[in-house]
C-alpha cells in the first residue's frame, strides 16, 4: 500500500515571504503560517490555540508569494511535510519540518473593487466588447 503526505492549512503569514534565488534563478520562498483553532474548555471559556508551520514554496509559487504576500495575509496552502536534517557548527545533528507547497490560493478581499473593476478595461473597451454589460440587459439589435 502506498503512502498519503498531504497537508491543507488556512492561516496567516507571520511575516513577509522570504525569498532566494538558488543555481538558475530558481526561487524559493520561506515563510511562517500561524493557524489558530478555538474551542470551549470544559468551563465553557474560549480557548484559542495556535500552531505554526514553516512553509516552503518553489519556483512560480515562490515568486507569486514574493509578488503579493506580505505578514498578516491569509492563505490556503496545500502541499507535503517534509523533514530534513543537518548538523550544526557543533556537530549537533537538528532536524526541521516544513510544509512544501504544491498550490496557494490567497484569501484577502481585494482593498478596492472599484479600482480593480477598472483595471479590466471591460468598460471602455475600444472594440464594442459588451461583455462587461449586464447580462439582463436588452440585445443590443
Amino acid at each position: 500500500m502506498r503512502g498519503v503526505n498531504k497537508v491543507m492549512l488556512i492561516g496567516n503569514l507571520g511575516k513577509d515571504p522570504d525569498v532566494q534565488r538558488l543555481e538558475g534563478n530558481i526561487a524559493v520562498a520561506k515563510f511562517p503560517l500561524a493557524t489558530t483553532e478555538t474551542f470551549k474548555d470544559r468551563t465553557g471559556k474560549l480557548v484559542s490555540q495556535t500552531e505554526w508551520h514553516t512553509v516552503v514554496l518553489w519556483r512560480g509559487l515562490a515568486d507569486l508569494a514574493e509578488k503579493y504576500l506580505h505578514k498578516s495575509s491569509l492563505v490556503y496552502i496545500e502541499g507535503r511535510l517534509r523533514t530534513r536534517s543537518w548538523e550544526d557548527k557543533d556537530g549537533v545533528r537538528k532536524f526541521a519540518t516544513e510544509v512544501v507547497g504544491d498550490n496557494l490560493i490567497m484569501l484577502d478581499k481585494k482593498a478596492d473593487n472599484s479600482s480593480a473593476e477598472g483595471e479590466t478595461g471591460n468598460e471602455n473597451s475600444p472594440d464594442g466588447d459588451l461583455s462587461a454589460g449586464d447580462p439582463t440587459d436588452s440585445l443590443p439589435f
